[in-house]
């Protein structure tokens, strides 16, 4: 290195502008506060037995000494935890430094951020704070800052986006939230009859009713009955309750930096659906929705977790919010079926699959009591891959499968073996084609 280059180094250590950390919303120490007893409770549940013999030995004045050393030793946890942990935003990247034994610091570019959603449970609301939840490129696990003030939560999150989108540092801060336009509303009525009419939720139901009488008559067991009852009513309760809490009011809005996705009866949900980072769309019709036109619309979006768009909607409307996400793609209206002597191979339900291949997506259809329609847009495909089976080939069929940047698998099934070997070659110059052709996945591309 030359005097002139260490020269350089040492004019722009000085220039680097000093970096000012901010804690957490001072009610953070408060939801720290819980994991020491957390780890009591889990000791308590993982052996009751030795926990009940444990207490039996106990006095009334050992377990107030107990509770008085437990409850401060608990606060005093959580409040060195928030003491300890800080966050900045510098000009490339957000720092969060946490931990009180064990130092963790993360370093986020910002460049890598495809999704900053805020979240607020049913007691952070009570208590006017919210969590920034962030989506980065390459990651499986959201970082995340809880708790911020509300209003400090979404100023920050405007923040992030911003210079993620590129604007200059001094400026990012005066950009704010971008404005949202609805596209969507779902009524909580039409939810509830659309969560009645589902097959998941009177499966269960079934199955928490049935499952349990039997397990009794079978092992004579009360213990066996509750481990076996336990869960099949947590199933029902998550396909039906649950959906209807975490889907009420759910609401989607256009934006330049994506679309917003608004939802929660309890804990409040402020999504971003990232421009761009959509690999896959599915459309769901279950059976008994078919008479009312009535779709599901699910995504698989690369290193993100959002994987909803939609939770029921006329078609019309739906096939409306999946153009903003797959600009230019228009959802096949019919698809062709495999030939009729693919019966051999699956009987009846190789009716339920089609395929469609158009110039911007590759749709497949599969199930007959469920269907679901898979778009993959051409620029999305990763890899083609033919497959055939011994019984395949002596029927002159084959699968075709697509793989998408989101770790998923597309598959056109029981295809003509001709077909599926054009629709190989085809789709790898379409995707190709599609890669140089899609547009840049950058926030706020028409801010």
């Amino acid at each position: 290195m030359t005097t002139s280059d260490i020269g350089d180094v040492e004019h722009d250590v000085r220039q680097e502008k000093p970096v000012t950390e901010r804690r957490l919303h001072p009610v953070t120490p408060l939801r720290r506060a819980w994991a020491p007893i957390a780890v009591i409770a889990g000791w308590a549940v993982h052996d009751p037995d030795q926990t009940q013999r444990q207490l039996a030995h106990l006095t009334t004045g050992t377990l107030l000494i107990a509770i008085a050393i437990v409850i401060p030793a608990a606060a005093l946890y959580g409040f060195l935890t928030w003491w300890f942990t800080h966050f900045a935003v510098t000009d490339t990247e957000l720092r969060i430094r946490t931990g009180l034994l064990f130092r963790r610091s993360a370093h986020i570019r910002l460049d890598r951020l495809q999704a900053v959603d805020v979240t607020q449970p049913l007691l952070a609301r009570l208590a006017g704070v919210s969590k920034l939840k962030l989506d980065v490129i390459g990651t499986d696990k959201k970082d995340e800052l809880a708790f911020l003030g509300e209003d400090e939560a979404r100023v920050l999150r405007a923040e992030l986006l911003a210079r993620a989108a590129g604007f200059a540092p001094e400026t990012a801060h005066e950009v704010g939230e971008a404005p949202a336009r609805q596209l969507l509303h779902v009524p909580a009525r039409v939810l509830a009859v659309s969560l009645v009419l589902s097959g998941a939720t009177w499966g269960s139901l079934v199955a928490a009713l049935v499952v349990p009488p039997l397990v009794w008559w079978l092992s004579g067991s009360l213990w066996t009955v509750l481990a076996v009852a336990l869960p099949l009513l947590g199933a029902a309760g998550a396909s039906s309750v649950g959906r209807f809490v975490g889907e009420y009011d759910w609401t989607v809005g256009d934006s330049p930096d994506g679309l917003r996705l608004d939802h929660g009866l309890l804990d409040r949900t402020h999504e971003t659906v990232p421009p761009g980072r959509v690999q896959t769309v599915r459309i769901v019709e279950p059976l008994l929705w078919r008479r009312r036109d009535w779709v599901r619309v699910e995504l698989d979006v690369a290193g993100s977790s959002n994987s909803v768009l939609v939770p029921v909607a006329p078609r019309e409307v739906a096939e409306s919010v999946i153009a903003r996400v797959l600009p230019g793609v228009t959802v096949p209206g019919a698809l062709s079926r495999p030939p009729r002597r693919a019966r051999w191979c699956m009987p009846l339900w190789w009716r339920g699959y089609g395929l469609a291949v158009t110039d911007t997506v590759f749709a497949s259809r599969h199930g007959l009591l469920r269907r679901s329609l898979a778009l993959v847009p051409h620029g999305k495909v990763q890899s083609v891959r033919m497959e055939q089976g011994p019984w395949m080939r002596a029927k002159g069929l084959a699968h075709v499968h697509i793989e998408t940047g989101a770790n998923k698998t597309v598959t056109a099934r029981l295809r003509d073996a001709s077909e599926a070997a054009e629709l190989l070659y085809g789709q790898a110059d379409r995707s190709r084609t599609g890669r140089r052709e899609a547009r840049p996945d950058r926030w706020m591309a028409g801010a």
